[in-house]
């Protein structure tokens, strides 16, 4: 995952590769990024040796990877928010070309050692699935697109459901607030640019 990508020098967004990146960046840091910190968090004073495990550490990567699809499809949704209201006279093909550059953000990934080829392929047609359904309801907001997703990424995080304590609320809340921030950069980053190159995969 692109993790690190979202530090450099934010440029304009004016084809489909450049929304691909902006697409990975992104939902690399909005799972990981809760991930590590609530992990550190939970732990404590044993954070550093908690990570240091081997059994954690699968334990995390298990968490990333199952994360990520969710990550792309709430991103996703807030790029759908920002591109729709700007598509053209084909919204429908549009649309489609957003799902297939999502969907090559996801294959340009091997499948990961900790879930193996079946749960991977499993995870591709859930997300596939959930990017379909996008365009069957009106924008959200970007701090209502977290709303179907929370409950599924906070069950997912490497640590033990009895020691995760009342932090569902944290939890949803920080994907709300990245959320918004991913709408606001975006919608900066393609403000004035020829969008046309978006609605042809490339």
């Amino acid at each position: 995952m692109a993790l690190f990508d979202i530090f450099q020098r934010r440029r304009p967004i004016r084809d489909n590769r450049e929304l691909a990146e902006f697409i990975d960046g992104n939902a690399a840091f909005l799972i990981q990024k809760a991930i590590y910190e609530y992990s550190r968090a939970r732990a404590g004073h044993y954070s550093k040796v908690l990570f240091k495990e081997p059994e954690f550490h699968k334990a995390v990567e298990v968490s990333r990877w199952r994360a990520f699809p969710l990550g792309l499809a709430m991103v996703a949704e807030i790029a759908d928010g920002v591109l729709r209201p700007r598509s053209g006279a084909d919204p429908l093909r549009d649309f489609d070309t957003l799902v297939a550059v999502v969907l090559s953000v996801f294959d340009r990934y091997p499948v990961p050692d900790v879930l193996g080829t079946e749960v991977w392929q499993e995870l591709r047609a859930d997300l596939e699935r959930r990017l379909r359904q996008i365009s069957l309801h009106p924008v959200k907001r970007a701090l209502e697109v977290p709303e179907q997703y929370a409950t599924l990424y906070f069950d997912l995080m490497p640590i033990h459901e009895k020691l995760r304590g009342r932090d569902f609320e944290t939890t949803h809340n920080y994907l709300k607030v990245t959320l918004c921030n991913i709408h606001d950069e975006l919608t900066k980053r393609i403000e004035g640019q020829p969008l046309a190159q978006l609605a042809a995969v490339g």
